[in-house]
């Protein structure tokens, strides 16, 4: 197999970026969140630990997604027909997507109730 330019392989890793964000409709949601978030760690001035942990968050949720998504192609091109390892696989990485979700989900509330909790 022919080496690849490095630049090639970045060109190549921002397609799989733009695919699965184009092609994911549970990323739309993800961006949408991650907007909020990261503008309302603007808004109440997080320190660098918080917005940190925020953008750790949004960052596990996108990378855990495309996984996801990276999965379901290669057990759909090995296979079409309902198999019970490729619903197993399938299942485990959407799993992984909720364990991420449910993560982020739990640092907003512990980054964000103290200064919501002041604005009540």
């Amino acid at each position: 197999m022919k080496r690849r330019k490095l630049y090639q392989s970045f060109t190549s890793a921002f397609e799989g970026v733009i695919f699965a964000f184009r092609s994911e409709r549970n990323m739309g949601l993800h961006i949408i969140a991650a907007a909020v978030a990261i503008a309302a760690s603007f808004y109440f001035h997080l320190g660098t630990a918080e917005f940190l942990a925020v953008l750790s968050a949004i960052f596990f949720v996108f990378i855990t997604e495309m996984i996801n998504t990276a999965v379901e192609a290669a057990v759909d091109l090995k296979t079409k027909k309902i198999h019970p390892l490729a619903r197993v696989a399938k299942n485990v990485a959407a799993g992984a997507v909720l364990l991420a979700a449910v993560y982020a989900l739990l640092v907003a509330i512990l980054v964000f109730s103290g200064p919501v909790g002041e604005i009540f």
